[in-house]
This record gives C-alpha cells, sequence and structure tokens, in this order.
C-alpha cells in the first residue's frame, strides 16, 4: 500500500507550478488533499484539470491570514504539511519588496506556528530556495553555505528557511527545508520566465528574449522530479534523525542561460536567435547546488535529463499554446 494512502496533507501554494503536480502525485498515491488557494487561476492545472480538483479540498485564502491556516490544519486534521506559497518573482519582489515579504516570511511564521499549536502535524517540509544562500564566492552551494540574500527575493527565502530552523531548535517543530534551483515544466504560466517564455516564442516564431546578458549560471529543475523529491523527504522524515535540517535538491547540471535557450530552440527545430537585452539589475550571476547531502543522506537522485524534461515541456507547451 502506498506510503501516502489516506495521508491527509495540507499544500499552500497548491495552484503553482510544483503545488499543482505536488497535488496530482499525492492524489494519484490516495493521500487526501487539501490545497490553499489565494487566486482563481483559470489556467492552472488544479481548476484546468476537473477530475484532479474534484478529489481535492480547495480553502480559499492566503497565508497571511494566521486564523485560516489554524483553521485549515484543524479541520482536516492535517498531519503533512508543504509550504510552498510565496511571491517568487525576482522582479516583482524589487518592485513591491513589502507584499514579497509579508507572503514569504509572515507566511512561513504563520504557517509554522499554526503547525506547532497541532500535534497532529506530523511532518513539515518549507520551501526555501537557492537564492537564499545570496552571492557567493565558492560554488557549488552546500547546506553548509551561510544564508546571506541582500535583495527583497532572496532576503525574504533566507528569513523563512531561518525561522524554520528556528521553530525546529526552539520548539522541536518536526520540519524540514527544501532549497532547489529554478522550476519548469508543463503547467508554469508565468511566461516571465526563461523555459516558457523561450518556448512560447519559438512557437510563435518570435526572438525570445534575454533580460540578462546570456551568462548567468542557474540550475533548472524539472518540476516532476521537485514533486517526488518533496515527497521522499517527507517520507523519509519518518525514518531518519533529519528533522531541521535542509536539502538541496537540483540536477547539478552548470547551464548558462544563452545555453539553455539555444538547447530549447534546437529541441525545437528552430532557427530563431535570441534577443540579449542585458537589462537584469539586482540578480545573482552564479547559482548552482550541491545535492551531494540529498544523495548520500537520503538516497534520493533525479529520474529525468535536462533534454527529456525540456522535450515533454515543449509537447505540453505545443499542445496548449497551438
Amino acid at each position: 500500500m502506498s506510503y501516502w494512502k489516506d495521508k491527509n496533507v495540507f499544500i499552500t501554494g497548491c495552484t503553482g507550478l510544483l503545488g499543482s503536480h505536488l497535488s496530482e502525485r499525492l492524489v494519484e498515491c490516495g493521500a487526501n488533499v487539501v490545497g490553499l488557494v489565494r487566486d482563481y487561476v483559470p489556467r492552472s492545472r488544479i481548476f484546468f484539470d476537473a477530475e484532479l480538483q474534484r478529489k481535492m479540498v480547495i480553502v480559499r485564502g492566503n497565508v497571511e491570514d494566521y486564523r485560516l491556516l489554524e483553521r485549515a490544519i484543524n479541520e482536516y486534521e492535517v498531519d503533512t504539511v508543504f509550504h510552498l506559497a510565496a511571491q517568487t518573482i525576482v522582479g516583482i519582489a524589487n518592485k513591491n519588496p513589502l507584499s514579497t515579504f509579508e507572503s514569504n516570511i509572515r507566511g512561513t511564521w504563520n504557517i509554522l506556528e499554526a503547525c506547532r499549536r497541532n500535534t497532529g502535524v506530523k511532518r513539515i517540509v518549507v520551501a526555501s530556495s537557492d537564492k537564499a544562500y545570496g552571492d557567493q564566492e565558492n560554488l557549488p552551494y552546500s547546506e553548509e553555505t551561510p544564508l546571506q540574500g541582500k535583495h527583497p527575493y532572496d532576503v525574504s527565502k533566507s528569513c523563512s528557511d531561518l525561522i524554520a530552523h528556528a521553530y525546529y531548535h526552539t520548539y522541536g517543530l518536526p520540519v524540514c527545508i527544501t532549497r532547489c534551483g529554478n522550476f519548469y515544466g508543463p503547467g508554469d504560466l508565468n511566461f516571465n520566465r526563461l523555459v516558457p517564455g523561450t518556448i512560447r516564442s519559438a512557437l510563435r516564431g518570435d526572438p525570445p528574449v534575454i533580460r540578462s546578458d546570456g551568462t548567468f549560471i542557474r540550475d533548472y529543475f524539472y518540476v516532476k522530479d521537485g514533486a517526488e523529491a518533496y515527497m521522499f523527504l517527507a517520507q523519509k522524515m519518518d525514518e531518519l534523525p533529519i528533522h531541521g535540517e535542509a536539502f538541496n535538491f537540483s540536477n547539478e547540471l552548470q547551464i548558462t542561460v544563452i545555453e539553455l535557450v539555444r538547447k530549447i530552440l534546437s529541441l525545437m527545430n528552430s532557427n530563431l536567435e535570441p534577443v540579449v537585452k542585458n537589462e537584469a539589475v539586482n540578480e545573482i550571476k552564479h547559482q548552482y547546488l550541491s545535492t551531494e547531502k540529498a544523495r548520500h543522506v537520503l538516497g534520493w537522485k533525479p529520474r529525468y535529463s535536462l533534454d527529456q524534461a525540456l522535450l515533454e515541456t515543449i509537447e505540453w507547451y505545443a499542445r496548449q499554446l497551438t
């Protein structure tokens, strides 16, 4: 029988890219999934898939509403929490830091406090980010790398990460933290992001736009591997003494922005040339993660190669946008 059969799982940010894939996988595994939804996003996979939505409980509200979180966790007898809700776009954080801080920092302490006050919650996974490490001279990031974000989004993730550690060390809360690279995959509707934006441009016959100078290095992590990693970590929390620890998840590929764009165009058999604008500000130039800890402590590894994941992603957008 599946480990997740009849588990009562609460997911914040369930309409997002990772949240929708995680919801779908947990439903497939027999979990009772309760999803927190702030905005109605018709093209989100949660709302687009009527069958998936029928098998979930939808709670309307946001992570800034502490009483709502406490009520939902209590009334649905939640035993597992995946806290994914966040404002995730760097540019938006730079323009409006207060809403980013409210969502990413207040939202984290609210969910953790609600869990602290409910003894039925046995495992909590908090989504941090590789951005929490900030700009570092020594790469790749390991879990021992100091958290030193400097700009609004990075700082919000450094803070939420540290808050999760505080709730473990002070109250013994059963929490683990994930630090992942940039998720991509079927269902990402934010076309300001590199992968969906490039694919949409190529499908339309328009040259894709690169905001930076193209040399930035990032981790690009396939969302299906991400969903499996979150579930794998939560399950391992029952087996291993890992409460209070953080884990990096990544495919560990070092690839520049322009290399990734050219790879996507090549897989799409496109002769388009990207437009390099070199306009990015307040962004970290080089970021990539080591997953040695996840591999050795948890026994985890990704299932998808970059080409395989990109082909699946391209096929999804081709069906949706043409």
